[in-house]
């Protein structure tokens, strides 16, 4: 490169590849965090001045290490930004060495993320931009003139307004928050951006040091904004985030903030300086260590932000507000009139998070009394637990008409949840080692809650419009609160988690005096909470049996609307990939079916039949289709067609295809789906062999998913088949597509190949570590007509194009397909039937052809 000798380069990459493999082998030796990020930082600043000088820059320029580089912590895979001041607008001879520099850098192996400007431009950038502003605070000269850079950095202090700050860097901490939905207990949690990550410490610090208060924890002390005791909580958890999160890099080989599964065992095992070992148990004991670490983070980060705030936006101290004998309101915050109240009465610790419910102008809880809470929260003992009054308190904690998700969560947040319902104490920070719940179970189940509550607030009913329907009118909605706070509070103990939470919330329903119907629907929630999910996503809710074995199961129209509104409560609370539109549906249209049923309307062949006939028939009317025009398509259509086939999509497939009825062409034809997620296609065309899979096959060539398929044939021996759509990755607009959709695989139908292999697809990350052991169920339905098979496996792309291959080879036919996905995990579901399931060994060749499709 022009301007630095090649020979001066190469020196410099291999002393500091060299100089970087010793620190990071030392760590792997010690495992000091802090040793390692500033013996990295002193690494970078000798390769960074001896390129700075190697470039001829000009003597009036500086070069400034800013960002984390700025305050002497790069983990081993971070970027390094650098800024680069210059007197004036870099020209010719300045650009050149400039250029150089940085080319250098990246032939070093610095990953350098940099910016040229004058100190001009310095200061009115940071005006414009906190994010600017926050990584010029924390510049480090490391080459150039002393003065330049003083007077720089010292401007930039003149111009920073502590006060304004401080809220932009709060906002932007809130907004960042949201993003991770509000907790630290994510089962894939990021060390640096998460509630309770290092990102949090550094809001602080950046506050406290734009006010002149203090560049490190124990002066934060000094100034009185926290406890000494509570400086060396932040500096051990500050250790212990940024050990995990160098071991975090070290491992990856990348920089990779985030605690993913599959290096959750490699982390472990790199901390604790082992090789062999349980990579579960290994695994479940790092992230119990991290949660309790960023747990105190946030609770110490709540507390310094508080004191914080009091100092930059100090004004004459009102008299708190009285609430009662033991509260007060200071602005805005509850305040413990006497905090030593707590220790003498710990009912008062109830007492409080029920005021906040109860006082719409109080949004949170001051220092004195968050730390006095926190010190008496272990009086709250099984003496403590027994009493009436005290249980009278919980009860109407839960009971409040607002504000009770928030008080869950700070109850939660500062062990007092734990202390008063010891079962879910011990499922606080449990890992869930699944393929679709994305947080821990405490969190799913405060999500859970929060969903409930959601159904109730009139700001979200847009969101789910039936369910807040539904709960406008359910009494006592409270009950189905206690059933989230129980439903999963039995995981990880052994047995059936269902069963065991039946128990405790029985237990806890007696022991507060609740009626004896409200404990029972509670104990039902709890024990069925499963069970509207599977019917919905794994049977055929058409079948009048189906809808009558589990009208019976629910017995009343209370029940059902409790069950179904848990039921989507707790899938939305899981993941939010793993709750879409097409499962809405499903569950709706079993709620609907079981109303009926319990209102005495047992559901008869003949009766659907006429009902979806005439639903159809005046959906056509609205289009002026007269029934002459659709008559011959209708005489074509059997039983089950009408069936299995919502009413509106039977009047769609008529105007589509009733002048089409006996055409020798394929016609395909598509639409938006009408539940508002994804699109419908509908193949119609005299029948061939291996149409499902060629069908699917064109599905899978396009990355598209399919969510559910109704296989038909005519009376004339026509296949009408129709599927419901969707991109998995979200990044289609359908509309867009339809057209395409449709000519293409009209195109593709035309022609009568073979079929192609199946695309055995990557399966994604977290199946990877989670994996399914694929299995295969084949028995005869209850009528013995045709074959349920049903088939569970890990995602991934071709599945089911692979699967209907199979099935095509073995000469069966195919019926309906359910396809069900949660999360990464398939549970899909067919109809089937054909010659060779009757022979035994024709079933076991079947079975183990699709284990392999599985496997592979």
């Amino acid at each position: 490169m022009p301007g630095i000798d090649q020979a001066v380069l190469g020196t410099l990459r291999t002393a500091h590849r060299r100089e970087r493999e010793t620190l990071i082998d030392a760590f792997r030796a010690d495992r000091d965090p802090d040793r390692l990020l500033r013996g990295l930082s002193r690494v970078t600043d000798r390769t960074a001045r001896a390129l700075w000088s190697a470039a001829g820059m000009p003597a009036d320029a500086v070069l400034a290490a800013v960002g984390g580089y700025g305050r002497n912590e790069i983990f081993p895979h971070s970027d390094v930004d650098l800024l680069i001041v210059t007197a004036e607008p870099p020209g010719g001879r300045t650009r050149g060495a400039i250029e150089a520099f940085i080319g250098a850098c990246w032939d070093t192996g610095l990953e350098i993320g940099h910016s040229v400007r004058t100190a001009q431009e310095c200061l009115t950038e940071a005006a414009a931009d906190v994010t600017i502003q926050t990584s010029a605070m924390e510049a480090r000269l490391l080459a150039g003139r002393r003065r330049v850079f003083a007077d720089l950095t010292a401007s930039l202090k003149r111009q920073c307004d502590p006060a304004a700050y401080f809220r932009a860097k709060t906002l932007e901490m809130r907004q960042r928050h949201v993003k991770f939905e509000d907790t630290p207990y994510s089962l894939e949690p990021n060390t640096k951006e998460s509630p309770g990550g290092l990102r949090d410490l550094h809001v602080i610090m950046w506050t406290a040091r734009a006010a002149g208060f203090g560049w490190h924890w124990p002066e934060l002390a000094r100034r009185g904004l926290v406890t000494a005791e509570e400086a060396r909580a932040l500096r051990r958890n500050e250790r212990i985030v940024k050990r995990i999160r160098a071991c975090l890099h070290i491992v990856a080989g990348r920089r990779e903030d985030r605690l993913v599964f599959d290096l959750q065992a490699q982390v472990a095992k790199m901390l604790q300086g082992q090789h062999g070992g349980d990579a579960r148990r290994v695994s479940e004991e790092l992230m119990q260590g991290y949660f309790r670490a960023a747990k105190q983070i946030t609770q110490l980060n709540t507390i310094l932000l508080l004191n914080l705030e009091a100092e930059l936006f100090a004004a004459p101290d009102a008299a708190p507000e009285p609430i009662d004998d033991e509260f007060q309101n200071r602005r805005g915050l509850l305040d413990a009139i006497d905090p030593g109240v707590f220790e003498r009465d710990p009912a008062a610790i109830l007492r409080a998070f029920l005021r906040i419910e109860q006082h719409a102008a109080v949004t949170g809880l001051t220092v004195p009394t968050l730390r006095a809470i926190w010190h008496a929260r272990l009086r709250m003992d099984a003496k403590f637990r027994a009493k009436p009054e005290n249980r009278a308190l919980f009860l109407s904690l839960m009971q409040q008409r607002r504000g009770v998700t928030r008080a869950l969560r700070r109850m939660n947040q500062w062990s007092v949840l734990g202390r008063y319902l010891p079962a879910f104490g011990r499922i606080v920070g449990r890992m869930q080692h699944d393929l679709f719940h994305v947080y821990t179970v405490d969190q799913h189940i405060l999500m859970v809650v929060r969903n409930l509550r959601r159904f109730a607030m009139d700001e979200h009913a847009h969101e789910y419009p039936f369910c807040s329907q539904l709960m406008a009118a359910f009494p006592d909605p409270w009950r189905l609160y206690i059933a989230a706070l129980f439903h999963d509070i039995a995981k990880g103990r052994g047995g059936d988690h269902s069963v065991l939470g039946k128990v405790d919330a029985r237990r806890f329903c007696r022991s507060h005096g609740l009626s004896r119907e409200a404990g029972a629907l509670i104990e039902f929630l709890v024990e069925h909470h499963l069970t509207m999910s599977m019917v919905a996503q794994k049977q055929d809710v058409a079948d009048p049996d189906v809808v009558t074995r589990f009208a019976q199961l629910v017995g009343t129209e209370e029940r059902l609307i409790a069950l179904y509104l848990l039921t989507v409560a707790d899938i939305r609370g899981t993941s939010p990939k793993v709750w879409n539109a097409w499962k809405g549906k499903l569950l709706q249209d079993l709620f609907h079916a079981t109303k009926r049923a319990l209102a005495g309307e047992i559901p008869q062949p003949g009766f659907l039949l006429d009902a979806s006939r005439r639903e159809a028939h005046r959906i056509l009317n609205l289009y002026a289709l007269s029934e002459e025009r659709y008559e011959n398509f209708w005489s074509k259509l059997d039983v089950a067609y009408f069936m299995r086939t919502d009413a509106n999509d039977v009047a769609w497939q008529t105007r589509v295809l009733h002048t089409h009825v006996d055409t020798r062409e394929p016609v395909v034809r598509a639409r938006l789906a009408p539940i508002g997620e994804g699109f419908q296609v509908v193949v119609y065309l005299p029948d061939q062999p291996a149409l499902f899979a060629r069908l699917c096959s064109y599905f899978d060539s396009k990355n598209l998913s399919v969510l559910d398929a109704r296989i038909h044939t005519t009376r004339h021996g026509y296949a009408l088949d129709s599927f419901l759509i969707v991109d998995p990755n979200d990044g289609l607009h359908y509309r867009d597509i339809l057209t395409l959709v449709e000519v293409e695989l009209t195109e593709r139908l035309k022609g009568m190949g073979e079929l192609a292999p199946p695309v055995r697809g990557r399966i994604s990350r977290r199946s990877r570590y989670f994996p399914i052991q694929p299995t295969v169920d084949l028995r005869p339905d209850e009528r013995g007509q045709h074959y349920l098979l049903s088939v569970t496996a890990n995602d991934r792309t071709g599945l089911l194009y692979g699967i209907a291959r199979v099935l095509s080879q073995h000469r069966v036919n195919l019926y309906t397909a359910r396809v069900t996905t949660l999360g990464e995990r398939v549970e899909d579901m067919f109809l089937i039937d054909g010659p060779t399931l009757t022979d035994a060994r024709e079933q076991i060749a079947l079975e183990t052809d699709l284990l392999s499709t599985l496997q592979n």
